[in-house]
């Protein structure tokens, strides 16, 4: 085994808690049980969406092996394990009558993650929505807030008796930006009035679902949102502004909205005359009250000026080690979110570091996968972690992204962010040393076990 983690559980509080997590439509395999088509089905049989037109027909067949990938979270020292529901198994036509072998799937994973004896942290919404929803206009439609909520309804009716906390929505962000302006994920748009909409249908839906799930007595309830550390690009004052404006979109549209119920002014000068009408009524939904945040970081971004409409920015390389998404490994731009979160928008509220992990260029040889550069990073994220526990941040827990190498959206199955090597031709699961090191940092001594129970 290369490498080992130097923070370990004694370095944290006693009730600090360690998750791994996954999504759906990347490891279950949408095309078993009686799944609906979803928006990622066409997006990938579009030529040049995807790596290889790939898409998450069969992932990691997770559907069928997911009592051996749980064995994995429970032997691997775990306490949480993440999971996303998929709104097209659940609802094939995103509406009406629920598919009876969706729902039995959920409860299958739910009561085998108890009896493991972890706790399941389940996020209603990871990027599958339905065609048919899609075909209706998708998150450009005000209506969705409603079908979310009812979405919300009949699963939470089935499992939210079990679950530890549940999400909403994750990574609202790459919904509506990637979705909608760039097009570089599902549906693949490129329009700025249809982003207007998804933006704030977006928070909207997560408002309605949050309230429904109160209604039904459910607690423990949270939002999760995606951070990038941005910096300008260059000493100019330009590039200063387009780095905030770019900071505005991607760090603080989101929980602006929820928690001080306004948009920046800088995302305004965008979007401002395409948002729909009456969106200032939304606000007191948007910022229904939620119990905890959860972040995902991964790395910082260098932004500076460039010609053109708004937001007028582009992305410039760093000099910084990369992963091999090309992301620049910087794991201080952890520790300043997690403070700056606290410090304009969450206050007391519990934080959790909800996904962190990087891509690797993984491979077995001689039976085994050294990732050690992952080892080191992660080691490093969980540096930062400490560093903000010490500055007095409430940061609750750390879910590592992800247990397996996955369906990774318009990347197809090139990247491989996983503890866990998935051979995709015959599915075998190997732990990489990742997993081994993270294993023997989550150790609990005699005197943790006896806190524990």
């Amino acid at each position: 085994m290369t490498g080992r983690i130097g923070n370990t559980r004694a370095d944290f509080p006693a009730d600090f808690l360690f998750g791994a997590a996954t999504s759906a439509y990347q490891i279950e395999g949408h095309a078993f049980g009686g799944a609906g088509p979803c928006q990622w089905d066409s997006f990938a049989a579009t030529p040049g969406n995807v790596v290889r037109g790939e898409d998450g027909a069969r992932a990691c067949d997770h559907y069928h092996r997911y009592p051996e990938d749980l064995d994995l979270v429970k032997e691997g020292g775990f306490d949480c394990y993440r999971f996303s529901t998929s709104w097209a198994r659940i609802l094939p036509d995103g509406r009406g009558t629920p598919n009876a072998a969706g729902l039995d799937f959920y409860d299958r994973l739910t009561d085998a993650l108890l009896e493991r004896g972890l706790k399941p942290c389940v996020t209603l919404y990871h990027w599958e929505l339905p065609s048919a929803l899609r075909d209706m206009g998708g998150w450009q439609n005000r209506d969705i807030a409603g079908w979310f909520a009812d979405f919300a309804q009949i699963v939470m009716g089935r499992i939210g008796d079990r679950m530890y906390s549940a999400a909403t929505i994750n990574e609202p962000w790459c919904i509506a930006w990637l979705g909608h302006f760039s097009g570089d994920h599902a549906p693949g748009l490129r329009d700025i009035r249809a982003t207007a909409r998804a933006l704030h249908h977006v928070l909207l839906a997560h408002g309605r679902a949050v309230e429904t799930m109160r209604a039904m007595g459910i607690g423990n309830l949270g939002a999760v949102c995606n951070f990038e550390h941005v910096l300008p690009a260059g000493p100019t004052d330009a590039d200063a502004a387009a780095a905030d404006r770019y900071d505005a979109i991607f760090n603080r549209f989101f929980l602006s909205g929820m928690f001080h119920r306004r948009y920046p002014d800088q995302v305004l000068a965008g979007i401002g005359p395409y948002l729909p009408r009456g969106w200032q009524d939304d606000f007191v939904t948007i910022g229904a009250p939620v119990d905890w945040v959860g972040l995902n970081y991964y790395t910082c971004k260098r932004i500076a000026q460039a010609p053109g409409p708004w937001p007028a920015l582009t992305e410039v390389p760093g000099a910084l080690p990369k992963t091999a998404m090309g992301w620049e490994i910087h794991p201080e731009g952890l520790r300043y979110f997690l403070n700056r979160v606290r410090d304009e928008f969450t206050g007391d509220l519990p934080l959790f570091v909800t996904e962190n992990g990087m891509a690797g260029d993984d491979a077995i040889r001689a039976g085994r996968v050294d990732d050690a550069a992952r080892v080191a990073y992660l080691d490093a994220h969980l540096g930062a972690v400490r560093q903000a526990i010490a500055q007095g941040v409430p940061v609750r827990g750390y879910f590592v992204w992800s247990l397996l190498d996955n369906y990774e959206w318009a990347l197809g199955y090139d990247k491989r962010f996983g503890l866990v090597h998935v051979d995709f031709e015959t599915l075998q699961r190997v732990p990489k040393a990742s997993y081994h090191a993270l294993k023997q940092a989550l150790q609990r001594s005699a005197a943790q076990d006896v806190k524990v129970t």
